[in-house]
């Protein structure tokens, strides 16, 4: 996707970029799909020179010999070394946000990795780099739709216990401030949807949304938050509803991705708030079922570049 990207650079209008990875192994799949995409290794610094006439690439120091579709936990290194790097060029000033590509979370388990996902360990970077303590929030963006998830990657039946007033608010918090300082957001509008069918039915399905949502809704409005809810899921997300609000928060990961998924799959970003810097990323997996076939669509990540450059211009 990386490669293809870079192809259609000029016709999609994108900043410029580089990318932390092996170059050898880059220009491999870039001679194996036949993508008119010269590769040119670089420091991030000198990078935007180079843009113009190839793709800038940073070494990343280790070398990579994955075939397509057939990852090897013995270049999970790599991987995490380039998420290390991208965070570093941005806080010496060598770069203005992160994206990131898909990674496979089982193969780089299976190397040690200790983290539930690029949103966590992205926290520790930001934690380490920056001396703050962040609390990464999950967005998926698109112009027709944005939504958070407030818990993410847990079971489903773990959601309810989960699912705390104290997390509803510092989620909503933190998605209220970066609307305004990353989207230019005045006064962003958060609706929040019910946990259970129906929201409850005022406590006969459920009454998570009358002890814990709702209190919560209740407390971002004392802090001059514009908080709406809790709605039922299953009509959150029509047009007209969609007008009504700038984010949906939902309780569930698959509450809030599936109709984003469902309305602009190659088109949405993931976008983690709560960093001190900017980081986005296509909102699909790695998709290793057609790797190597030159039928990948490059569209998320190519939105996922120009947000990127928007929320930093």
């Amino acid at each position: 996707m990386t490669l293809k990207a870079f192809a259609e650079r000029e016709a999609e209008h994108l900043p410029p970029f580089f990318v932390i990875a092996d170059p050898a192994h880059l220009a491999r799949v870039a001679r194996a799909l036949g993508i008119d995409a010269p590769i040119e290794e670089t420091r991030a610094e000198e990078a935007p020179a180079v843009f113009a006439r190839a793709l800038p690439v940073v070494p990343v120091g280790r070398m990579v010999q994955g075939d397509f579709g057939a990852p090897r936990p013995q270049d999970a290194a790599a991987t995490v070394a380039s998420i290390e790097r991208a965070v570093e060029s941005v806080v010496r000033g060598a770069a203005r946000a992160v994206v990131t590509n898909p990674i496979a979370k089982a193969v780089l388990y299976k190397a040690g990795f200790s983290h539930p996902g690029h949103t966590e360990f992205l926290g520790e970077l930001a934690a380490r780099h920056y001396g703050v303590a962040a609390r990464p929030v999950m967005m998926l963006w698109s112009e027709e739709l944005a939504v958070v998830p407030i818990t993410i990657h847990i079971p489903l039946a773990e959601a309810p216990r989960r699912l705390t007033r104290a997390l509803i608010v510092e989620t909503g918090e933190i998605v209220a401030h970066d609307l305004r300082a990353r989207f230019g957001l005045a006064h962003p509008r958060l609706a929040f949807s019910g946990l259970n069918p129906h929201a409850g039915e005022e406590g006969a399905l459920g009454r998570e949304e009358i002890e814990t949502i709702a209190p919560a809704i209740d407390d971002l409005r004392m802090k001059g938050i514009d908080a709406a809810g809790p709605y039922p899921a299953d009509t959150m997300f029509h047009k007209a509803a969609r007008a009504t609000y700038d984010v949906a928060l939902c309780p569930t990961h698959d509450q809030a991705l599936i109709p984003i998924k469902t309305l602009a799959f190659d088109r949405g970003v993931n976008v983690t708030l709560g960093l001190p810097f900017v980081r986005t990323s296509p909102d699909h997996g790695t998709a290793f079922d057609i790797a190597g076939k030159g039928v990948a669509d490059p569209r998320s990540l190519i939105e996922a570049i120009k947000l990127a450059g928007r929320m930093t211009a």
